[in-house]
C-alpha cells in the first residue's frame, strides 16, 4: 500500500496502537453469501483513523466502502479481524459513534427540531437541555426559523442540515458519513462541503466520509483512502496538506484529484489482465 504526499512522495503508512486510535481496523475480512454465490466485500483490510482526523474513502462501486462503514458502525460484524472504537472492540452500534446516510432518514411526522431532539431524548438528555443543544445545532447549519418546520417542507440540502445536526448534537466520538451529499444539486452540495469543513474545525470530531466523488474526497479528507474492488483492498493512501478551508476550484485540490482518478481508472484494466 502506498502513501503519498502532493508531491507524489512515497510516505509512512499510519499505524497507531488500537487504545492510541479512534478506529482501528486489523486485517478485516468480510464475506457475503447470495444466489451467485459467495462474494468477498473486504479482504484483510486494515486501517488506522487518529483523533480529530478527517478521512475520506473513496473507490469504484463495489469496492466495499459501505461495507467498511457498517463495520465500524458496528451495524455489522467482520468474518475475521477486529475493529476496534477507542480501544473497545466494537460489537455492536453505539451514540459514541453515529451514521449519517445517503437519505437523510429523518421522522416524516417530526419536526426539524423534533428530529435532532429524538436522538438526545433516547440518550437520556432533559427536555430543557435537549431544547437548547437542538436549537444551537440548528442554528449553527443555518436553520434558524426552520426549526418547526416538517421534513416534507425542507429543501433536499435543508433536510440533510437536519440529519447532521441530529449527528453532531449527540456529540460522538466519531462521525460516519456515509455519500450524505450525492444526492444534491452542485449548488447546494458546495455549501454543505463548506458548513461541514466549520463544524469539524470547530468541533474537533472524527469523522469518516465515504464518497464515489474523487475531488470530494480530496476537499474534505486530511487523508484519502483509495480502495480496489473485488475484493475490497486498501490500494493507495495519499496525506492533502492543503491549506482549509478547500474549495473544488483550488488547483492543488484538482491536481490530487486528477492523479487518482487516473489510477481508478487503471483498476479496470489491471483487474481484467487478472482475470477478475
Amino acid at each position: 500500500m502506498a502513501v503519498l504526499n502532493r508531491s507524489g512522495r512515497r510516505g509512512k503508512v499510519v499505524h497507531l496502537h488500537p487504545q492510541e486510535a479512534a478506529l482501528h481496523v486489523d486485517g478485516v475480512t468480510r464475506h457475503f453469501t447470495g444466489r451467485r454465490g459467495s462474494t468477498t466485500a473486504l479482504q484483510d483490510f486494515s486501517l488506522d483513523v487518529a483523533d480529530g482526523e478527517l478521512v475520506s474513502v473513496v473507490g469504484p462501486s463495489g469496492c466495499g466502502k459501505s461495507t467498511l462503514l457498517d463495520l465500524l458502525a458496528g451495524h455489522q460484524r467482520p468474518d475475521a479481524g477486529h475493529v476496534f472504537a477507542h480501544g473497545e472492540e466494537v460489537t455492536g452500534p453505539s451514540r459514541r459513534r453515529m451514521v449519517i446516510f445517503q437519505e437523510h432518514a429523518l421522522f416524516p411526522w417530526l419536526t426539524a427540531r423534533g428530529n435532532v431532539e429524538f436522538g438526545l431524548e433516547l440518550a437520556g438528555v432533559g427536555k430543557a437541555e435537549r431544547r437548547e443543544r437542538a436549537a444551537a445545532w440548528l442554528h449553527r447549519v443555518h436553520l434558524d426559523g426552520f426549526e418547526d418546520s416538517l421534513v416534507h417542507e425542507l429543501s433536499g440540502g435543508m433536510r440533510q442540515r437536519v440529519a447532521i445536526a441530529r449527528g453532531f448534537a449527540l456529540e460522538p466520538e466519531v462521525l460516519l458519513m456515509d455519500e450524505p451529499f450525492s444526492a444534491l444539486d452542485a449548488q447546494t452540495r458546495d455549501q454543505m462541503h463548506g458548513e461541514l469543513q466549520d463544524l469539524w474545525s470547530a468541533t474537533g470530531t472524527t469523522i469518516v466520509f465515504i464518497t464515489h466523488n474523487v475531488r470530494e474526497a480530496v476537499l474534505l479528507g486530511d487523508r484519502v483512502v483509495v480502495m480496489s474492488a473485488h475484493p475490497g483492498r486498501i490500494r493507495r493512501v495519499v496525506d492533502v496538506d492543503l491549506p482549509r478551508p478547500r474549495h473544488m476550484e483550488d488547483a492543488g485540490l484538482i491536481d490530487i484529484a486528477r492523479d487518482l482518478v487516473a489510477d481508478l481508472r487503471d483498476e479496470v484494466p489491471s483487474r481484467r489482465a487478472a482475470g477478475a
